[in-house]
């Protein structure tokens, strides 16, 4: 029931923290700064708390490789291969997570743009769920 009670609670801060204003710098690669106040599983690696910016590949073969960098965009952390996923399309950019074990960070499932109705859905190998 507790851990139920504390994923709901960070599913509302990262669900909060993806509302708030963030830099549009460049529609064309739907840059989003997102805030997580624990540490967020990815594909391939688990993100400590902080903030980062999020934002799709620059890539002629399709729109789902996602570039995760560093707050300062200094450092690029991950390149994620993802697929689309679709949702009706609302102003705010949205995650959507995943319940792991105890003990374990939760994980990113999806990520939405502002005003998109197509996303990109995380996908994790076998090992990693």
């Amino acid at each position: 029931m507790i851990q139920k009670i504390q994923f709901a609670f960070l599913t509302l801060l990262v669900a909060g923290a993806a509302m708030a204003p963030t830099a549009k710098a460049d529609e064309w690669n739907k840059q989003t700064v997102l805030v997580f106040k624990k540490p967020v599983e990815v594909p391939g690696r688990t993100l400590p708390a902080g903030s980062y910016i999020f934002q799709l590949a620059d890539r002629e073969s399709g729109r789902s490789t996602v570039q995760i960098y560093s707050q300062d965009t200094q450092s690029l952390l991950a390149t994620i291969v993802a697929v689309p996923e679709y949702r009706i399309a609302t102003d705010t950019a949205s995650v959507t997570l995943e319940n792991r074990p105890e003990g374990a960070p939760i994980a990113l499932h999806s990520w939405f743009y502002p005003g998109d109705n197509q996303g990109v859905r995380f996908v994790y190998p076998k090992s990693e769920k």
